[in-house]
């Protein structure tokens, strides 16, 4: 899901040059609904094009964590103020005020990113500074047992 979804975000990396990287280990699954984590995954990848650097790659890396998936998602741009990382997950916050709602959303994006993950039993996270930005998505691995009656 993760390398298509890079695969769909190619036209709009292309004119700045940039790039995706997808490392996720073969055979690695995540239970859960996959159209509600598409959205999650989709709205980080598209912040993390919108503020990355020109010429730059955006890593996203998945791996299984004792009994979580963990996914990140690092790309270089513009460091997010300290006082905002707390807030960037709050509806209709936007990171760069001076972009309207027609070239920057309404700031729901993250939101509903977080809402999904809560409700799946994970959570999301921020770290940033001048060398990077890093979300990462930590989602509970849940392991189905089918009983059949006699």
């Amino acid at each position: 899901m993760l390398q298509q979804m890079a695969d769909e975000f190619y036209p709009m990396l292309t004119p700045q040059e940039k790039q995706v990287s997808v490392n996720v280990p073969d055979g690695l699954t995540l239970w859960g609904d996959a159209d509600k984590l598409a959205r999650v995954f989709n709205n980080i990848l598209k912040n993390a094009i919108a503020y990355s650097y020109e010429n730059s790659v955006i890593d996203i890396c998945a791996k299984q964590q004792d009994k979580n998936i963990v996914i990140t998602f690092t790309n270089q741009g513009n460091p997010i103020q300290r006082e905002k990382l707390e807030t960037i997950f709050e509806k209709f916050f936007r990171l760069d005020t001076s972009r309207s709602s027609n070239t920057g959303g309404a700031g729901l994006g993250l939101a509903i990113a977080k809402e999904i993950a809560n409700a799946h039993g994970g959570n999301i996270f921020v770290q940033s500074n001048t060398e990077k930005t890093v979300f990462t998505v930590v989602l509970p691995t849940f392991t189905f047992s089918l009983c059949t009656s006699n």
